[in-house]
């Protein structure tokens, strides 16, 4: 089975399997959906306006063995910049929709109405159901009631109040390795672009997919222990290394002696207060609390920068 992407209209609630476009074969991830938006979003629509579009894609080798590679990318017309934008996230919902051989999913139109809606995706289908009884309702518990609808083993993709609000920095969330809405793509207002098309739930069921094709095994085997001992032996990124031990926020520290930390609309790039948000001082606060660190936002992820507050 080859690549295939699913377009959704949500102004009809039709959505139908395409083929995957010869000319997008070496893209996934933001290459994708930056490449996607640019050719089929008029640039002077409105963010949340029929006309723009968002689009789910999981990498290029996302569903493989290939270490730390479970993201995708969520991209889309910003309400908040205007501008292409893209928003990434690790989470095993990418795994299963690249092991579906999904390689994008297209939302455009927009329902008219005030109904939110739930679209299922299995292997060889795509269908709708309301959601409208999880409306003004947190994610957690929202989360916890659909694993229970459709089982444990799905993967899914939402969005919240504050985009349910067309909040214009509101992300779109995915679950965790435990099944948790923690792990959000969260730049650029995505989140409220997909609920003002009336979507408010994607549900993926990888029953019978037939994971990823790799044309050359062996090579491939031999490219990902590469990458691994890497990964697992720099500074940076080993066990006990520093995105291990305190998370992407170590950089705080580092990036605002070098002046490079964006304040006050970009205007300065130093602040006095950034060490209370340092990954150094989360790590001690984490540990205090009793939560985790590290963790790991999809499985197959050697650096494992992700951390639980509790």
């Amino acid at each position: 089975m080859p690549k295939r992407m699913l377009r959704v209209n949500m102004s009809n609630l039709e959505a139908k399997f395409e083929d995957f476009p010869a000319d997008f074969a070496a893209l996934g991830g933001r290459a994708l959906t930056s490449t996607i938006v640019e050719k089929e979003v008029e640039p002077l629509c409105h963010p949340l306006g029929p006309n723009n579009k968002l689009i789910i894609a999981p990498g290029l080798v996302t569903g493989t063995k290939a270490p730390t590679s479970g993201r995708l990318s969520v991209g889309c017309k910003s309400p908040l910049t205007g501008g292409i934008k893209e928003a990434n996230a690790g989470t095993p919902f990418s795994q299963k929709l690249a092991r579906m051989r999904i390689a994008a999913i297209i939302l455009e139109g927009k329902h008219e109405g005030s109904e939110f809606y739930t679209l299922k995706v299995t292997m060889d289908k795509a269908e709708f159901t309301s959601a409208d009884k999880w409306v003004g309702k947190g994610l957690y518990d929202a989360y916890k009631g659909l694993f229970k609808e459709y089982g444990d083993k799905v993967g899914i993709c939402g969005v919240g109040i504050a985009a349910e609000l067309l909040g214009a920095s509101s992300g779109v969330c995915f679950n965790d390795p435990e099944g948790l809405p923690s792990r959000y793509a969260g730049r650029g207002g995505v989140g409220a672009v997909m609920a003002s098309k009336g979507l408010k739930f994607i549900i993926v069921d990888e029953t019978n997919a037939p994971g990823v094709e790799i044309l050359n095994e062996e090579a491939f085997k031999e490219g990902v222990r590469k990458i691994t001992k890497a990964l697992t032996t720099h500074d940076v990124t080993k066990p006990g290394g520093a995105l291990n031990s305190y998370g992407t926020s170590v950089l705080v520290n580092i990036i605002n002696e070098a002046g490079g930390l964006p304040q006050r609309n970009f205007s300065s790039g130093q602040d006095d207060r950034a060490e209370k948000v340092s990954g150094e001082v989360k790590a001690e606060e984490i540990k205090k609390r009793g939560g985790q660190r590290p963790h790991f936002c999809s499985p197959g992820c050697v650096i494992q920068c992700s951390e639980v507050w509790c």
